[in-house]
C-alpha cells in the first residue's frame, strides 16, 4: 500500500495472548500509519507471516500454543529480514534479555506506553 506521498506503508503483526493488549498496540501503530494484522500465538503468527510481507513482528514473549522465544528463533531463521520486537511483562524483564541474545532488534516492558512502542518500531525499521 502507499500513502498519498508515495511512501510504502510498513506492515506490522502483532502477538499476544491477550486481545487487549493487540488492540491497544494495533490503535497505537495504525494511529501513526501502519498496515497492522494481528496473531493469538506463535504458532498462529507463522501462519500469517505466509500470507503477506511483514516487516516487524512484535510479539509477546510468555503465550499459549508457542511461546514467543521459539517464534523469535523461527523468524529470524525464516524470515531473516523481518524485524522482531519482543515484549514481556513477566520474570523481571529476563525473558527480554534473552531475546535481544536471539536476535530482537528491540524489546518493550509491559504495561506499554505508547511512545516507547513507536520509538522501539521505528528503531527496528531504521536498521
Amino acid at each position: 500500500m502507499e500513502s498519498g506521498e508515495g511512501a510504502v506503508r510498513k506492515n506490522i503483526l502483532v502477538v499476544d495472548d491477550d486481545a487487549g493488549v493487540r488492540d491497544v498496540v494495533r490503535s497505537m501503530l495504525e494511529s501513526e500509519g501502519y498496515c497492522v494484522s494481528v496473531a493469538q500465538n506463535g504458532r498462529e503468527a507463522l501462519n500469517v507471516l505466509k500470507t503477506q510481507d511483514f516487516q516487524v513482528v512484535i510479539t509477546d514473549l510468555v503465550m499459549p500454543e508457542q511461546e514467543g522465544i521459539e517464534t523469535i528463533k523461527i523468524v529470524r531463521r525464516d524470515y531473516p529480514a523481518v524485524k522482531v520486537i519482543a515484549m514481556s511483562g513477566a520474570f523481571g524483564g529476563d525473558y527480554l534479555r534473552i531475546a535481544g541474545y536471539l536476535g530482537a532488534h528491540g524489546t518493550l516492558a509491559k504495561p506499554l506506553q505508547m511512545a516507547s512502542v513507536l520509538r522501539v518500531v521505528a528503531d527496528a525499521l531504521a536498521v
